[in-house]
């Protein structure tokens, strides 16, 4: 799997996940940060 992160300096707690320009994980709207494994495996889902 070839994965590249990038960070992106934010405000007020921001931490999204993004693959290929969609968002797959957002603290904001899920209240808490992802664990390592719900990340790989929203990744994986998307094919």
């Amino acid at each position: 799997m070839g994965i590249d992160s990038e960070l992106n300096r934010g405000s007020g707690g921001i931490f999204d996940v993004w693959v290929d320009g969609e968002r797959i994980f957002s603290k904001h709207e899920e209240g808490d940060f992802p664990e390592e494994v719900e990340v790989l495996r929203r990744i994986q889902a998307r094919g």
